[in-house]
């Protein structure tokens, strides 16, 4: 069975708001056959974001990430200097420097990515959709003239 790293957004929704999750998100994480990953990217966005405010935890993040994946059975994923260094080459379609990382991450590892974020579908990556609904149709982007 493939790996499926985690955006972070889908592995807070699990633990907040399952109910966003569409089944095939539900079924990946309730399924123990299912290898997940989790990006020493996201533990970084998440300490971020509770610093500044912008997530609450009911326990520090030092605390509730590493409980939260032992308890859920899924594995970390370090970052390598291949990933960080997979970020060059990508194309500008998303500006946000976790999920770029996710992108190279999943790419180099050969894992599907598991997402509620359309910009990530543009991307040259396998990806789960994991919001209800169908993913998005990619649209070629267009680039802006340089004047």
């Amino acid at each position: 069975m493939r790996r499926v790293l985690l955006d972070t957004e889908c592995w807070l929704w699990w633990h907040f708001q399952p109910d966003r999750l569409n089944l095939k998100a539900l079924e990946a994480f309730e399924d123990r056959r299912c290898p997940l990953l989790f990006s020493a990217a996201s533990s970084w966005e998440i300490a971020i974001k509770t610093d500044l405010g912008r997530l609450e935890l009911p326990t520090s993040p030092e605390r509730f990430v590493p409980e939260r994946l032992a308890e859920d059975g899924i594995d970390a994923l370090p970052i390598q200097h291949a990933h960080a260094l997979g970020v060059a080459g990508l194309p500008r379609h998303h500006a946000d420097p976790f999920d770029r990382l996710l992108i190279a991450q999943a790419r180099l590892e050969r894992c599907l990515l598991m997402t509620a974020d359309r910009q990530l579908t543009a991307y040259d990556v396998d990806t789960l959709w994991a919001a209800h609904g169908p993913p998005p149709q990619p649209r070629p982007r267009r680039r802006s003239a340089r004047r």
